[in-house]
């Protein structure tokens, strides 16, 4: 099945600890996520969070919904937050965070492949599709992000108003 590995970075003028926590509380990013249309919690996992699993379910700009699990395999305060995916697609997704009281450097690095063999099908004969998919949705997640942090979308310090972001 095809795999994709996709990088994306956003700057965001807020702390990191409360880019963190709002990024940790997966249960509520429905409320600012354009396209995430669902998630609900599966296991609890332990007091940092580890083993915590939870079902996500997004619609595609391309019309498409896409449902997966995320289990937690790793999470260092307030810097990372790893986990590992199964469903349609399979894989590791990570949050690392860097920054201080006043912005926060956020990169998310999605390595997966797809699941599905019509996804796979959709994936060999629309691959720039699906990159720009990603891509859209992650600057949806950004800009869902900072208005839920109450900051302006314009312009949010070092660059934050673009999402470089990439697949390799």
């Amino acid at each position: 099945m095809p795999s994709f590995r996709f990088d994306t970075t956003w700057h965001i003028e807020a702390p990191i600890a409360v880019v963190f926590d709002v990024l940790t509380d997966s249960l509520h990013w429905p409320e600012w996520w354009p396209g995430l249309v669902d998630v609900q919690p599966l296991e609890a996992g332990n007091e940092s969070g580890i083993g915590r699993t939870q079902r996500f379910v997004w619609k595609s700009r391309l019309g498409y919904y896409l449902r997966f699990d995320i289990r937690i395999t790793r999470v260092c305060e307030p810097y990372l937050i790893e986990g590992r995916a199964s469903g349609d697609v399979a894989g590791v997704g990570s949050w690392r965070l860097d920054g201080n009281e006043r912005i926060t450097r956020v990169r998310y690095h999605w390595q997966v492949r797809t699941v599905r063999p019509w996804m796979g099908v959709l994936a060999r004969v629309a691959r720039p599709l699906v990159t720009w998919n990603h891509h859209a949705m992650m600057r949806e997640g950004r800009v869902g992000l900072v208005r839920h942090l109450g900051l302006s979308t314009g312009h949010s310090g070092g660059g934050a108003g673009r999402e470089p972001s990439r697949e390799r």
